[in-house]
């Protein structure tokens, strides 16, 4: 998967346009993903992403970086040896695009705030 551009509410992955948050996982897109609290991050929401094995979880914060990932979450993923990327959105697809072709990356992607 390629980040392609973002702005604020929008991205384009491998030529495709998306408005709304997104969860993406090697050989997956799901582009009606939302969380069960708007600003926090839990296992329960990335579920469907963990599931094909990652290696590392890159999470995009917002623009602003408000969206936080659950403590819990973060211990379930170093017991797993997955390693968790979270930064403002812009610089986790940066990441994303860094990380592609080197190791299985999984993302979620929230788009705004």
């Amino acid at each position: 998967m390629r980040i392609d551009s973002y702005d604020f509410g929008h991205i384009v992955i491998d030529g495709v346009s998306y408005r709304q948050d997104v969860l993406l996982w090697p050989g997956g897109l799901n582009s009606t993903w939302w969380r069960r609290h708007s600003h926090l991050l839990v296992l329960e929401d990335v579920a469907e992403a963990l599931a094909a094995g990652p290696e590392v979880l890159v999470v995009g914060q917002g623009q602003p970086g408000r969206m936080a990932v659950d403590p819990a979450l973060a211990a379930y993923l170093r017991e797993r040896g997955i390693e968790l990327v979270a930064l403002p959105t812009r610089e986790a697809c940066r990441v994303i695009n860094s990380l592609a072709g080197k190791r299985r990356v999984a993302a979620a992607l929230h788009l705004t705030c």
